[in-house]
């Protein structure tokens, strides 16, 4: 069993004719795109807005039709993947680097679906490093600011060379301490000039889909009502 294909596919029920769809980014969603892909040459009429350039080359090589924010008032469904997936269903993000992208989309759906293998499932936020985008202008004063709220950032780099965003901005990584608020760490952070935005995704999952390892491997839906 491909976790990921079972996942992203799923995801799909929740797609109807004449929607607007926020496609997101990674290997969950690129079955998501994919299997939409063939759904569209099969006559489903949607408009797709992507979360990243790396998204927008997929969604054009399956055929999926897309569109700019300018056209529309509000996003239908936004699908996106997840660096990690806590029980309350908030979501660390950002591991691709289009965080930013992909929360502005998130907030602008009506209904935002997360999809993951169970290995992202996590007790707590925190193992995986939290991305948080800033301005390359200036950014050793931001990397210090956030320094000073006990933090230890490391600017991304890939091949000796900062990590560019498909903004053209920076990712600084850092670990979230033990009995951290998150929503205090995250207004602190967005108060900090320079910071663009964080990949902390609070509040904002309305339908998560996954796996259950104690059911074979079951489809398991979870809605934020229910949490």
């Amino acid at each position: 069993m491909n976790q990921k294909k079972e996942v992203g596919e799923k995801a799909i029920d929740y797609i109807e004719d004449g929607m607007i769809v926020g496609l997101g980014t990674g290997s969950t969603v690129f079955f998501t795109i994919t299997k939409l892909g063939e759904l569209v040459q099969k006559g489903l009429s949607i408009k797709g807005i992507p979360t990243s350039k790396q998204t927008e080359k997929l969604a054009n090589k399956v055929g999926i039709p897309l569109i700019s924010f300018d056209e529309v008032e509000q996003i239908d469904v936004a699908i996106d993947g997840a660096d990690e997936v806590a029980p309350d269903l908030n979501l660390i993000k950002g591991g691709g680097g289009a965080l930013l992208r992909e929360k502005i989309i998130a907030n602008a759906a009506k209904t935002f679906i997360v999809v993951a293998d169970p290995n992202k499932n996590v007790p707590k936020l925190g193992s995986f490093p939290l991305p948080v985008e800033v301005l390359p202008f200036g950014f050793e004063m931001t990397k210090k600011k956030i320094q000073n709220l006990g933090l230890t950032a490391h600017l991304r780099q890939v091949q000796g060379k900062p990590f560019l965003t498909d903004n053209g901005n920076y990712i600084l990584d850092f670990l979230i301490p033990d009995m951290t608020n998150l929503k205090e760490l995250e207004r602190k952070l967005n108060l900090i000039p320079g910071v663009i935005e964080n990949g902390l995704f609070l509040g904002v999952t309305d339908i998560y889909i996954t796996l259950d390892r104690e059911e074979d491997n079951s489809i398991v839906v979870r809605h934020r009502n229910n949490v």
